[in-house]
C-alpha cells in the first residue's frame, strides 16, 4: 500500500533527508520518500501491517522532528 500524507512544520531539506532516511530503516516499510517543498511524506508498506508502520512512524517522526507533524 502506498499512501501521501501532508506534513506541518518540517524545518529544512536537511531534516527531511534525515526523516526519510530515518523512516526508511523501520521494519515494515518497503519505501519513504518526504519532499521538503512540498511538506509530504509518501509511505509504502504491506497492506496488512500498514497501520502499525504508519503508528512507528508517527513515533519516530516525533523524535526526530518534534515540531513536525503528520497530518492523517
Amino acid at each position: 500500500m502506498r499512501k501521501v500524507f501532508k506534513l506541518d512544520e518540517i524545518d529544512c531539506a536537511v531534516c527531511a533527508g534525515k526523516l526519510e532516511d530515518a523512516i526508511k530503516k523501520l521494519d515494515g516499510v518497503r519505501n519513504a520518500k518526504v519532499n521538503f517543498l512540498t511538506q509530504k511524506l509518501t509511505l509504502e508498506a504491506d497492506d496488512e501491517g500498514f497501520d502499525s508502520v504508519l503508528d512507528a512512524v508517527v513515533k519516530l517522526t516525533a523524535e526526530i522532528e518534534p515540531d513536525c507533524e503528520i497530518l492523517l
